[in-house]
């Protein structure tokens, strides 16, 4: 019986190689996901450690064979759903072997062939292991199902990071308190008194949020409404601005401490794929269900963990802030850069650091 293949998949260099014995066999390039390494679910990163190689999907298929939960349902062509997240081709499927990936599974972490072949090589992916769909042929046919994987964690630095708030720095306006001024009655007065008890440390953001949520019952329809308005007040420059900040390297991340439904929209616009907001759960009237159970993000969500979960992921070469409210300034610790949003967006410094017009 032949000695089982390992497949060894390098964050750094962004390739997986193939080995048998002592012997490396081939190198495959590969793009793992952009948001870095992580084994946490719904986080869209990719799991490092041990992994065996459970089933083997797709190899009676032809090339482009589009796979959704794990069935195929169609064939891509090139040029076709450009900004879509399509797991093409074949499949591994991934079981996780140590603590800290044994959810993998779970989370359908998967090496497969992908529709942004012109991505390969830097990351670019969701949490999976894409290969280019003709190298995706090859490798499935070199591997059988038990083979071991190993991803390895990313220990060099690479790539910069740019967080930027939402509220009063992209737009003009504050998403919470527009939708307590769309409920009206006692919310605007509730608010006021949950951003005092936010001020002096008396409540955790996440809580907060929960209780003015609760207090709100924002449906669908108003929170369109109020993503409408802010999108309305977009800071002027913003959008010339993340594209300077896009040509210069920068990867950019929208914070916010409201409903990343208020978000999306302008995100959208800025050509923003990166959104770091809270969750809200609507019935299927569109009525208000709730923030989550206790497990939602919202329970401890802080603007400073969320950089630190981003720097330890990605392990960027630089971390910069844009803010405008003074509770921002928690985060100043955990970038290199702290800027204070003064109003209008100026242009990219010659060295590569932030300047914004006074």
């Amino acid at each position: 019986m032949n000695p089982p293949r390992r497949l060894v998949v390098s964050i750094d260099d962004q390739t997986l190689r193939v080995t048998q014995m002592d012997a490396c066999l081939h190198v495959f390039p590969v793009s793992t996901a952009i948001k870095g390494m992580g084994g946490t679910k719904d986080s869209y990163r990719t799991p490092t450690g041990r992994f065996r190689i459970c089933e083997k999907i797709g190899g009676d298929q032809a090339s482009g064979t589009i796979f959704k939960a794990r069935v195929p349902v169609g064939q891509w062509q090139a040029g076709h759903s450009p900004d879509a997240d399509l797991v093409l081709t074949r499949i591994l499927r991934l079981d996780g072997l140590d603590a800290d990936n044994a959810n993998t599974l779970e989370r359908c972490v998967y090496i497969h062939g992908t529709n942004r072949e012109d991505l390969i090589g830097e990351p670019a992916g969701h949490g999976c292991v894409r290969l280019r769909n003709a190298d995706m042929i090859e490798l499935f046919d070199m591997v059988s199902e038990n083979d071991p994987v190993e991803i390895l964690p990313a220990t060099r630095r690479r790539g910069k990071l740019l967080f930027v708030t939402f509220e009063s720095v992209l737009t003009a306006l504050d998403g919470m308190r527009e939708l307590a001024r769309g409920r009206g009655g006692e919310a605007e007065e509730q608010l006021r008194v949950i951003n005092a008890a936010l001020g002096d440390g008396r409540m955790p953001a996440g809580e907060a949020y929960q209780i003015m949520m609760d207090f709100i019952r924002p449906d669908l329809w108003m929170c369109g409404e109020i993503a409408a308005r802010c999108m309305a007040a977009m800071a002027p420059g913003a959008a010339a601005f993340m594209d300077d900040a896009r040509s210069a390297g920068w990867l950019p991340v929208i914070l916010s401490q409201g409903p990343a439904l208020l978000v999306e929209p302008l995100a959208g616009a800025l050509g923003i794929r990166h959104i770091e907001a809270l969750p809200l759960h609507f019935h299927h009237d569109g009525s208000y269900a709730g923030t989550g159970d206790d497990g939602s993000p919202a329970r401890h969500f802080t603007l400073s963990g969320v950089i630190r979960d981003w720097t330890r992921a990605v392990l960027p070469e630089r971390v910069l802030m844009i803010c405008h409210d003074m509770p921002d300034m928690e985060s100043e610790s955990a970038v290199n850069v702290f800027s204070r949003f003064t109003g209008s967006f100026g242009g990219l410094g010659d060295d590569g650091g932030f300047q914004l017009d006074s």
